[in-house]
């Protein structure tokens, strides 16, 4: 597997103008609750104003200050893809690819005229199959228009030589969110795979089939799924970058899972030659194996119909659309509307045509003030992570040495891309929206395989430059600040830099401290998967990490569902380890001099306001429950509280007394 970009949130598709963004408010006081205790509840005391304030949208599972944003610039990008969309002279290339993609995807009455029609290719392919020896050619036809089927297959950078791009197999085709969904036992989990089944079944009654061959199909497509589940990682295993690299030969693959025609697979799904390849998940491939020896063939074709659909949705009629809100949105999320055509339609003209939008928003509103201070702050930073670095009692002179050649290492994306995709090839017409989304899915796979057997481009980013949003790649060694993060709530020129350094600052420390918590660790300042540690630092290391993962562990995401220590290890040690090294560059920075109040707090109080501020967010249960079991960020809560409450400095600003909630007589400390 490609190791996952470490994100600052755990999903990316906020997009904001810059030029535009004084207008917005960022950190605000009228965003608190002065009737809450800072001491014993900070995230209540920084948000509680915010919270009330800002209701939870009928069309939103969660609404935070980033979706505040991000509602806010789409309004902005709807107009620059409406003013695309209109034919006429002069039409740059960019404008006709970003205008008619989102033209045809907001036709809903020619989408929904055509109806199933637009899937008869696909449908096609599979009714053909006359055979499972011919599975992988159809398998890989269907992957290169974007469905996807059964794993996934793409390029990745080589753990252990970081310059070079190789293939890389891994788990997928599973419908619902982990593959613990498929076994865990609680009430609430068996539910939740009756309504996914039942959800099944009407999609099958929607593509033609009665309502008992429909029901049929739904338990076909369970029973396979369940059994793929059963063959892959959960979340906590694939953190370990150790367990998820298995490079072997296409020989040893074929022996692993000869009942699927892997060699002609790789030349039909457009990848070049290879000799060898990252197989992520062994269990996996025995898993797949079992499900073509056991299930027949209509099963098979069930299967893939039913990811045909699924991949597809935003680009079928109405009635799958609604259909798939009403499992994914409400009984997964507990979203009550679903959102806006136009607003799906903006994000998916950036997430298949990132480039193209990315390269006009760019154009139209990057501001050089907030990437330039960014930069200043990312080197002001740094300094303060390398003297961290040096004063650490727990760590040998030995690995210590290693650790600042990979500090120094670290190389800074911010704000812009050095190289553009453009999108030549690909056929965008204002009347087809399917066709558009399938052709755009096509050429990002081949551009994906064309990298295997090539060395790496380090200057290609894994996200979009509107998205608010950062992450650090622990194989490139590198962290990234696309365009739309360089903006309130964080960073505002005219708030103070106490208030800064608390968000933005806190935001960059975070991703350079990912280059140190428990997975990044493993990688060297090449980006090389190696062990340059000893091993009683360690020793030392996982002792004071097994700290936080029994502090977080102990919070209640939701009713009865606790934090996942274990699978939030890397974030809370990222958030504790940036909001600690920030806060050492604001005082570096202060050199001394107190600054007076504003808004009658002091400079240190405002530092940790800005940091508390950015996580303020409403939430329905739903949404907490399945984040709580899916995602590497604690809640917002405890991502505010629990990163301030194991800083003694919190507790100085605040005058908190030992023992209270945000002053705890034992505290947490990696970094």
């Amino acid at each position: 597997m490609r190791f996952p970009t470490i994100l600052l949130l755990s999903f990316a598709a906020v997009l904001a103008p810059l030029a535009h963004a004084q207008s917005y408010p960022g950190f605000d006081i009228a965003s608190l609750d002065r009737s809450v205790d800072p001491c014993v509840d900070f995230y209540k005391f920084s948000c509680g104003g915010w919270m009330a304030a800002h209701p939870l949208p009928a069309d939103q599972s969660r609404y935070g200050r980033f979706d505040a944003l991000q509602d806010r610039n789409r309004e902005v990008l709807r107009k620059m893809l409406e003013t695309a969309s209109i034919e006429k002279p002069g039409r740059s290339g960019i404008e006709q690819k970003i205008g008619d993609y989102y033209y045809a995807c907001m036709d809903q009455k020619a989408i929904d005229a055509r109806g199933v029609a637009a899937l008869k290719s696909g449908m096609d392919r599979i009714a053909g199959l006359k055979n499972k020896k011919d599975l992988a050619e159809l398998v890989a036809l269907l992957m290169r228009d974007g469905s996807d089927q059964f794993f996934n297959f793409s390029s990745e950078q080589d753990a252990k030589d970081s310059s070079q791009e190789i293939a890389g197999l891994d788990q997928g085709g599973l419908g619902l969110p982990d593959r613990d969904y498929y076994f865990k036992t609680d009430a609430k989990s068996v539910e939740q795979r009756t309504a996914y089944v039942q959800h099944l079944t009407k999609t099958f009654e929607l593509l033609g089939s009665t309502p008992a061959d429909a029901a049929k199909k739904a338990q076909t497509v369970m029973a396979i799924e369940t059994a793929l589940a059963d063959g892959s990682f959960d979340l906590v295993t694939r953190r370990d970058p150790e367990k998820v690299y298995h490079k072997m030969t296409v020989k040893e693959l074929v022996a692993l899972g000869p009942d699927f025609d892997w060699p002609k697979f790789i030349h039909a799904v457009g990848a070049p030659t290879i000799q060898s390849l990252d197989v992520s998940v062994p269990p996996f491939v025995k898993a797949l194996n079992g499900v073509i020896g056991k299930y027949s063939l209509d099963d098979l074709k069930t299967y893939m119909i039913w990811h045909l659909v699924r991949s597809n949705t935003e680009v079928l009629p109405t009635a799958f659309q609604e259909e798939n809100f009403d499992f994914y949105g409400k009984t997964l999320r507990g979203a009550k509307e679903m959102r806006p055509r136009w607003k799906r339609c903006v994000d998916l003209t950036d997430q298949q045509l990132p480039d193209a939008l990315g390269k006009a928003f760019v154009d139209e509103t990057l501001g050089k003030e907030g990437k330039q201070r960014t930069q200043e702050m990312v080197g002001e930073i740094e300094k303060s992570m390398q003297k961290d670095i040096e004063s650490l009692a727990w760590m040998s002179p030995q690995t210590k040495q290693e650790a600042l050649t990979k500090l120094h290492a670290v190389t800074n994306k911010i704000g812009d891309k050095a190289h553009w995709l453009t999108y030549s090839n690909v056929r965008i017409a204002r009347d087809d929206a399917y066709g558009n989304a399938a052709r755009a899915s096509a050429f990002d796979v081949a551009r994906r395989l064309n990298k295997i057997g090539k060395p790496v481009d380090k200057t290609d980013w894994e996200m979009s430059q509107p998205t608010v949003n950062a992450y650090y790649d622990p194989q490139e060694n590198d962290i990234n600040f696309p365009a739309g993060i360089l903006q309130p709530p964080f960073y505002d020129n005219k708030l103070d830099d106490a208030v800064n350094y608390g968000a933005i600052g806190a935001v960059i420390g975070h991703e350079l401290t990912h280059a140190f918590d428990d997975e990044g660790r493993q990688f060297d300042d090449k980006g090389n998967l190696r062990d340059w540690w000893t091993d009683a630092d360690a020793k030392a290391f996982e002792a004071l990490a097994d700290c936080l993962v029994k502090q977080y562990g102990d919070y209640t995401a939701v009713d009865d569902v606790k934090v996942n220590g274990k699978l939030t290890l890397g974030e809370n040690t990222a958030d504790n380890g940036g909001l600690r090294i920030s806060y050492m560059a604001l005082k570096d920075m202060e050199a001394g001099k107190q600054t007076p109040p504003v808004d009658g707090f002091t400079a240190d109080q405002r530092f940790f306001l800005g940091w508390a501020q950015v996580w303020c967010q409403n939430q329905t249960p739903e949404s907490g429950r399945q984040r709580a079991l899916t995602d590497p960020h604690s809640p917002a809560p405890d991502r505010v509280n629990g990163a301030v409450s194991n800083m003694p400095e919190f507790a100085r600003a605040f005058s908190c007394n030992a023992g209270q909630p945000m002053s705890p007589v034992h505290s947490c400390r990696v970094w």
